[in-house]
C-alpha cells in the first residue's frame, strides 16, 4: 500500500492496524505532508520498531531528482524526477510576484493526442498516484529552499482522465493538517473531459478548470485535437457554464496560437460568438513548436491583434508570460529528450 496516497482519517485506521496508539498517525502524516521526509529513517520522532514495521509493509514514495535546467531569463527550473518503476515525469517551479507556483504532471505520458505538444508522442504510459503528484511539489520545495502558493496541474498527462488519483491529490494538498494551500490557488486543466468536468463541477471545489480550448469551431478544434472527435465544442462549452453555475468560479481557456491555423480575425470572431456571456478569461498562449511538428508560433503583430479583437468582442483575454523558453519549458520536452539519449 502506498502510504503517502492516504489521507488522515485513511492512515488512522491502517495505525490502528498495526497496533500502535492513534496519536502516531498524526505524526507519521506530518512528517509526510509538513516536514517533507523522504523517507521512515529521517521520521526521528518515530520509535525505531515503528518505522520498521512501516517500512515492512508500506511502500514510500519518494521521487529522485534526476535533472534540473534553469532559465538564464527568468530563473524558471525545470525538474525531472525518476519514479520508483522506472519511468519519469517533469515539473516547472516558476516565481511570480504573487507568489512560487509549481506546474505538475498527472501522468506519465498522455493519450489525448494533442497535434501541438510533446507529452502525448509517445502515448499514455501510466496514471500517477495521489502520492506522485504531491512528491513533485514536496521535492521542489525542499530543494529551492521555498515555499509553494501555488498548484497548477497542467503538465504531462490529461487530470481528468485520472479523475480519482487527482481528486485525492486535491483534497490531500488543501488538507490544513498537510500543505495547506488554497483551493483557489489551484488550477487544473483539461482537454474537455465533459462527464468528468460535470463530476468536478458537482464537488463544489473552490478550484479554478482551465480548459484547453485551442479552436473557435469544431471543425478547427479537430484539426488539433483528436478529444474533439468525442466531445463536440458546444457540448464541451455547455459543461464550462454548468462548472461555473455549480461553484460560481470563473472558466480560464487556453488557447495555444499556431501561426496560420487558428490566429485568424476569423478565427478571434468566432471565439467571441462561443464565449459571448460566459464568464471567464481567455489565456492565450503563442505555441512552443516541437521538431516533431510544423506548427509554427504566430507573429507578435497577430498575438496582439487576436488579443485585441477578444478584447472588443467583451471577452477578457491575457497574453500568458512565457516562462522557461530556454530550458525545454513545454510539457513533455525534457522527459523525451533524457529518454533519447539514456534509452536502448
Amino acid at each position: 500500500m502506498d502510504i503517502k496516497s492516504l489521507l488522515l482519517d485513511e492512515l488512522k485506521v491502517e495505525i490502528g492496524k498495526l497496533n500502535e496508539k492513534p496519536y502516531r498517525a498524526k505524526q507519521l502524516y506530518e512528517w509526510m505532508h509538513v516536514k517533507l521526509a523522504r523517507d521512515y529513517d529521517e521520521m526521528t520522532n518515530l520509535p525505531r520498531s515503528l518505522r520498521e514495521k512501516l517500512a515492512e509493509n508500506y511502500e514510500y514514495t519518494s521521487l529522485k531528482e534526476v535533472t534540473v535546467q534553469t532559465s538564464k531569463i527568468d530563473r524558471t527550473k525545470k525538474f525531472l524526477f525518476a519514479l520508483s518503476d522506472g519511468n519519469f515525469v517533469e515539473s516547472v517551479w516558476m516565481q511570480y510576484h504573487h507568489g512560487n507556483s509549481v506546474c505538475i504532471s498527472s501522468q506519465v505520458g498522455c493519450r489525448m493526442g494533442c497535434r501541438f505538444c510533446a507529452s502525448t508522442l509517445d502515448g499514455l504510459e501510466r496514471n500517477l498516484m495521489p502520492s506522485e503528484m504531491l512528491d513533485q511539489i514536496y521535492a521542489i520545495s525542499r530543494s529551492t529552499g521555498e515555499r509553494v502558493s501555488n498548484v497548477v496541474v497542467m503538465g504531462t498527462g490529461e487530470p481528468l482522465d485520472n479523475y480519482g488519483n487527482l481528486l485525492k491529490f486535491i483534497h490531500m494538498v488543501t488538507d490544513e493538517n498537510g500543505l495547506n494551500i488554497s483551493q483557489r490557488n489551484i488550477t487544473v486543466s483539461t482537454c474537455g473531459i465533459v462527464e468528468n468536468m460535470k463530476r468536478l463541477a458537482d464537488e463544489k471545489l473552490q478550484i479554478t478548470l482551465a480548459l484547453s480550448l485551442h479552436g473557435s469551431t469544431q471543425a478547427k478544434r479537430r484539426e488539433l485535437m483528436p478529444v474533439a472527435n468525442k466531445y463536440d465544442l458546444n457540448e464541451v462549452i455547455d459543461a464550462c457554464r454548468y462548472y461555473f453555475d455549480r461553484t460560481g468560479r470563473r472558466v480560464t481557456f487556453e488557447y495555444s496560437l499556431v501561426g496560420g491555423v487558428n490566429d485568424t480575425d476569423e478565427d478571434a470572431e468566432n471565439l467571441c460568438g462561443l464565449l459571448n456571456g460566459l464568464n471567464c478569461h481567455v489565456n492565450l498562449i503563442p505555441v512552443n513548436p516541437i521538431k516533431e511538428r510544423d506548427y509554427v508560433e504566430s507573429e507578435r503583430r497577430d498575438v496582439l491583434n487576436f488579443q485585441k479583437k477578444l478584447e472588443k468582442g467583451h471577452i477578457t483575454a491575457t497574453i500568458r508570460r512565457e516562462m522557461g523558453r530556454d530550458i525545454d519549458g513545454a510539457c513533455g520536452q525534457l522527459r523525451r529528450r533524457h529518454a533519447k539519449h539514456t534509452g536502448p
